[in-house]
């Protein structure tokens, strides 16, 4: 492509569109001129976005009823992991061990038939304290292009989140349209973002506190959750970050505004052994350096639950209060 050969980035307007015609082309490419198209576009929009990303600004105002955190913590602190292949399922024990050395709990959330999704881990998620959430129901982006296919979906989507007892869904590759996701029996939703330009659908929704979606009678919903620390593949695949000073800094910022810090990656691209990093992967320390610098540096200031807790405590305090 002309980005790689001639080392010049195409203009914003012809990267969008490129970008667009992309994500229809996807099952079609091969896996590397995959990651050589995303990895163009997402140079092009680190080069024009500094000015809302990682950090907007405007995502710290809080609710207008905002009484804080309980027990007085400055921030929330939540980690979600999103198991899109069979090979970060096979990683996610790795994951899950490093969380409990380190004193921290996260949800796991799978893709029902995009692969065979073991049930004897998800008994081991769950007996040991962390969180099975729903992830779409395959990996194919083709979620919001009719009403008639969502659905369609919605129904088998709510089989699983009934048969794994799960609470939370987040569609695949973030497409979110909110007033479709009422047809899911979920206490929560995670398919949005406070600012991330790197994402299929870009749009932000502009705060870093989960917020209420009411269904359109007034009386259902759910609560909704964005992801406010970038997500690990845009990060260490996308950007090739060989540091985790962007997580940092964000969470920084997050912990001085005293809103929600919640964390999106993958077992996927995590490499848990002391060995070469593919293409797509990063070593698994970079979890473990995060982890502990939160635990470091914020010890006793971060309320940390798993999701559907942090669920349950926003409606009981911010919803019709």
């Amino acid at each position: 492509m002309p980005t790689d050969m001639l080392g010049k980035l195409p203009s914003s307007e012809s990267m969008s569109r490129l970008f667009k015609s992309y994500y229809s082309l996807k099952p079609l490419l091969p896996r590397r001129l995959q990651l050589m198209l995303r990895r163009a576009h997402a140079r092009n929009k680190l080069r024009t976005q500094g000015a809302i990303w990682p950090i907007d600004q405007k995502a710290a105002i809080p609710p207008k009823n905002w009484k804080g955190w309980p027990g007085g913590k400055q921030f929330a602190f939540l980690i979600t992991h999103d198991v899109d292949t069979a090979k970060g399922q096979e990683n996610t024990r790795h994951m899950i061990e490093l969380e409990r050395e380190l004193g921290f709990r996260g949800s796991y959330n799978f893709v029902p038939e995009r692969y065979t999704v073991c049930e004897k881990l998800r008994e081991y998620i769950t007996e040991n304290g962390f969180e099975v959430g729903v992830h779409g129901l395959n990996h194919d982006g083709k979620y919001f292009n009719s009403r008639k296919i969502f659905l369609e979906r919605s129904r088998k989507i709510n089989q699983y989140i009934k048969e794994w007892n799960s609470h939370g869904f987040r569609t695949p590759s973030m497409h979110h349209k909110l007033d479709w996701l009422h047809s899911l029996d979920i206490k929560y939703d995670s398919s949005t973002f406070d600012t991330d330009p790197f994402e299929p659908q870009p749009d932000g929704v502009g705060t870093i506190f989960p917020f209420w979606v009411s269904s359109s009678d007034g009386y259902g919903g759910y609560i909704e959750m964005p992801y406010t620390l970038p997500q690990d593949f845009t990060l260490f695949v996308l950007l090739r970050q060989r540091n985790i000073e962007i997580w940092k800094r964000k969470l920084d910022w997050i912990a001085e505004k005293g809103g929600m810090a919640l964390m999106l990656t993958h077992p996927d691209y995590i490499n848990p052994y002391k060995k070469s990093i593919g293409d797509e992967e990063y070593p698994i320390r970079y979890i473990s350096e995060f982890l502990s610098y939160v635990k470091k540096n914020y010890q006793g200031k971060y309320y940390h639950v798993l999701p559907r807790d942090l669920a349950k405590f926003w409606k009981e305090n911010y919803v019709n209060n």
